[in-house]
Formats: C-alpha cells, sequence, structure tokens
C-alpha cells in the first residue's frame, strides 16, 4: 500500500480544471444558462484547507496582503462566506470559502488570480479540497 502524497499545484489551474470536469451524479447546464434558472441544478461550492508558507518571508507577504483580501472577496457577488484565520503555527491558515453557485466561485477565481494577493502569493503552497453541495 503506498501513502498518499500531496503535490502542491497552482490553485487557479487546479480549481478551473476542476470546475471543468463533468460531475457524475448531475448534468452540467448548458452555457450560458446560469445556476438559477428552472431546470438547472443549483450547486453551492465550499473550498477548505490551508494556506501553507515555507519561512517567515512568505507569512509577512501573506499578513500584508491578507486583510484587503478578505474585504475584496467577501465583497464579491455570490460570496456567501470567507474565513482565513492564522493557526497556532506561524507559518499556517485555515482557508473556508463558500460562494452560491459555480459561477461565482469561478468568478471570484479569475478575480483573484488577477489580483495583488494573486501575484504576491503564486508561490505559496495551498492544499485545498473543493466539494459541490445541491442547494
Amino acid at each position: 500500500m503506498t501513502t498518499p502524497r500531496l503535490i502542491s499545484l497552482d490553485v487557479t489551474y487546479l480549481v478551473t480544471e476542476a470546475l471543468l470536469l463533468p460531475d457524475p451524479e448531475r448534468p452540467r447546464p448548458s452555457r450560458g444558462r446560469a445556476d438559477d434558472e428552472p431546470g438547472t441544478p443549483a450547486v453551492e461550492i465550499r473550498l477548505t484547507g490551508e494556506l501553507v508558507c515555507r519561512n517567515a518571508a512568505e507569512a509577512a507577504i501573506v499578513a500584508a496582503h491578507l486583510p484587503e483580501h478578505i474585504g475584496l472577496t467577501r465583497a464579491e457577488h455570490g460570496c456567501l462566506s470567507f474565513e482565513v484565520a492564522a493557526t497556532d503555527d506561524p507559518l499556517v491558515w485555515t482557508v473556508e470559502e463558500h460562494f452560491a453557485t459555480e459561477d461565482a466561485f469561478a468568478a471570484h477565481q479569475a478575480r483573484v488570480a488577477a489580483s495583488e494577493w494573486g501575484r504576491s502569493t503564486a508561490g505559496i503552497e495551498r492544499q485545498y479540497e473543493i466539494r459541490r453541495h445541491p442547494r
């Protein structure tokens, strides 16, 4: 039996690719249809995990940019909750995101990738799990 290994990937790519994969439990709505349209299953997105810095310099980057990142994210259309909290380890933060729709989550990921936060923290490890939940 092999031990699973976590491989760090760019979270924007990972999330974008995950949203494009077919979900065997439900059909994907056709392009151009919103999650709230009749006949389209509505799905909320929850992301949980950790932001893990390698050293104090990376932790300082997170601390410097995090307040603005939190404020901008919470103001996004479709953001139901967004929490990033320090842990007992000064190099690790817990992350919990909850978005109303897949489209809202995808818009968040696109905004983050183009933001100062996204550019400044691109090299910092993310260990995230993304789940879809029917509304």
